[in-house]
């Protein structure tokens, strides 16, 4: 087989606060020379996180250089491997890592600053070098749709359940998710398979349904309910509250998860999406004798943990049934902005 030389994708290359006209088509960019320790993926498949949404529109708190190629999440095969590389091989099935320098816990300062699609080129062409230690093996047990969904909101949900080992979620804990978004979907699987009982909110009646399916044992219609901090806590046995809580909105909604947390429970705080001039302060932790937690997706090794959690409970990520083409990214970002999904949204590239 003769090995690609040039890749089609996308490229971000300036920043729009009410559109994301700076996401530009860029076809035939050469591919970069092959090093000791790089691997050649063929892209399959891209998932879509809002954080990929914030970046083109100036909303992203973290770190990033433009112009950039967007995406973070993917699974592809393997087309060729440097001389040195021992842990992949050509016709492997991999999935990108979020930050690439990020291998173990604790993050450093330095795997902070290595995010595919935001400091580093991501995964939105059809190929691509990845640095070995960029790549994990994907699950056996799932196809390129469902293996590109991995690589941020289920790690994510996976370190906010199981990153501080003394506080790992197990069977009999309560666990609180926030909404359908990638990370409380796979928070859900992964705490029902672990014996825990969850509770999740949404702000739609029409997807109660879908969130017990997955595992959760009782749905809060937010919007319905506003002070649903206790409306949930008074679900758990005692009153006592969760032992695990993921905050995803944010500023707008951490005040109900301290209503809800449990004596010396956590309050992962994972997203951004309910911003809010009015929150409660730093020292409210200490008023509810609670872990506040903040994590930035999860190190190699938790992916690799995950993934063979994943084998053996057979978990199949939820993934939205509308599906895009490289072609169609721009409407795939509106489709996901406005909302419109339940699960991972997934971009079609090669597969």
């Amino acid at each position: 087989m003769t090995l690609p030389t040039t890749s089609n994708g996308w490229s971000i290359q300036s920043i729009n606060k009410d559109s994301f006209d700076g996401l530009v088509r860029q076809d035939n960019v050469p591919i970069q020379k092959l090093g000791d320790h790089d691997i050649l993926v063929q892209v399959e498949a891209v998932s879509l996180n809002y954080r990929d949404l914030a970046i083109p529109r100036g909303l992203y708190p973290f770190a990033m250089n433009l112009p950039v190629v967007p995406g973070s999440d993917a699974a592809g095969i393997v087309l060729a491997v440097g001389p040195k590389v021992t842990r992949l091989s050509k016709g492997d099935r991999v999935c990108t890592l979020f930050n690439e320098l990020h291998q173990v816990n604790p993050i450093s300062p330095d795997a902070v600053g290595s995010g595919l699609g935001g400091a580093l080129d991501g995964t939105l062409r059809t190929y691509a070098v990845f640095p070995e230690h960029g790549l994990v093996l994907a699950p056996s047990s799932l196809d390129a749709i469902e293996a590109s969904t991995l690589s941020c909101a289920p790690l994510t949900a996976w370190n906010a359940l199981y990153g501080l080992q003394s506080k790992a979620v197990k069977a009999g804990d309560w666990v609180l998710t926030q909404g359908t978004g990638g990370v409380s979907l796979a928070a859900i699987q992964f705490a029902a398979a672990a014996g825990a009982t969850v509770v999740a909110t949404t702000s739609s009646n029409d997807k109660s349904e879908a969130l017990k399916k997955l595992g959760a044992s009782f749905v809060i219609n937010y919007k319905e309910t506003p002070n649903w901090g206790e409306a949930a806590r008074a679900l758990t046995p005692g009153g006592l509250g969760f032992d695990h809580i993921l905050e995803i909105g944010g500023a707008g909604s951490i005040g109900q998860s301290l209503k809800a947390v449990k004596l010396e429970g956590v309050i992962t705080i994972i997203g951004f999406l309910a911003p809010s001039e009015k929150q409660p302060p730093l020292m409210d932790a200490l008023n509810h004798l609670c872990i506040v937690r903040g994590v930035f997706v999860g190190s190699r090794q938790q992916f690799e943990e995950m993934n063979r959690a994943i084998d053996s409970a057979k978990i199949h990520p939820v993934v939205d049934p509308n599906m895009f083409s490289l072609d169609d990214l721009k409407e795939a970002y509106m489709y996901q902005w406005e909302r419109k999904h339940l699960g991972k949204v997934v971009v079609k590239v090669t597969v």
